[in-house]
């Protein structure tokens, strides 16, 4: 499994959770992608890249996209489990 060069950012609170939910199914970034572009999504490889690193907020159509695709709800993709629940 490919390692994340550069850390996360600030920009959204889900994307570490959808990167760790993606390579747990063994799916690729780009077969991910194109699933979600399938589903309407209109969405690029340099765009969702930065949204799993956390460097763009996520829109409501992809988080929508996202947990369907994952088949999660929304709220497990807010679920950390690095981090502790308040």
């Amino acid at each position: 499994m490919k390692t994340r060069k550069q850390s996360y950012g600030t920009a959204n609170m889900v994307g570490k959770t959808v990167e760790r939910l993606r390579k747990e199914r063994g799916i690729k970034q780009k077969d991910f992608i194109a699933k979600m572009q399938v589903m309407g999504c209109d969405i690029n490889p340099t765009s969702y890249s930065k949204l799993e690193g956390q460097l763009r907020s996520v829109t409501d159509r992809e988080l929508y996209t996202i947990a369907k695709l994952l088949n999660v709800t929304i709220e497990t993709l807010f679920n950390d489990e690095n981090t502790p629940a308040n």
